[in-house]
């Protein structure tokens, strides 16, 4: 809804001022992949997210049954990946706006795919701490 409603409201490269100094609102239509990698050819873009998303399922499926926040982290992943990808059969792009100036402007897909690999490798932190042998002290 986010994305519509900048599309609809703003022309592109068009900037708005949310927070002085600190968020900006910019319409930019990313026709290549995340920080402007991989070019501009959509379905190759759309195939790389899909198998990215079968590789971490498959890697990752076990612990989704047995931890929320592989869940939680995986529903990030998923949904944020997903919205981008139909951008890119709707628009044949992907709709950015969220624009710090100190960063690659983004939207709230990408902020969910970030937050969902940062909650996955907490998990893998988590699950490494708790399958470690304990050391006896001598």
């Amino acid at each position: 809804y986010s994305k519509h409603l900048v599309v609809t409201n703003f022309g592109p490269g068009e900037s708005r001022i949310a927070i002085p100094r600190l968020l900006y609102l910019t319409y930019v239509q990313n026709h290549a992949g995340a920080f402007g990698l991989f070019g501009t050819q959509p379905w190759f873009l759309v195939g790389m997210a899909l198998a990215v998303l079968a590789v971490f399922w498959f890697a990752f499926r076990e612990q989704a049954a047995r931890s929320l926040l592989v869940r939680i982290a995986f529903g990030g992943i998923v949904g944020g990946a997903l919205g981008n990808i139909l951008d890119r059969f709707h628009y044949g792009y992907v709709v950015d706006f969220v624009d710090l100036r100190w960063w690659p402007v983004f939207n709230v897909a990408d902020s969910c795919i970030t937050v969902g690999v940062a909650l996955l490798l907490l998990a893998s932190l988590q699950r490494d701490r708790a399958t470690a042998p304990v050391q006896s002290p001598r």
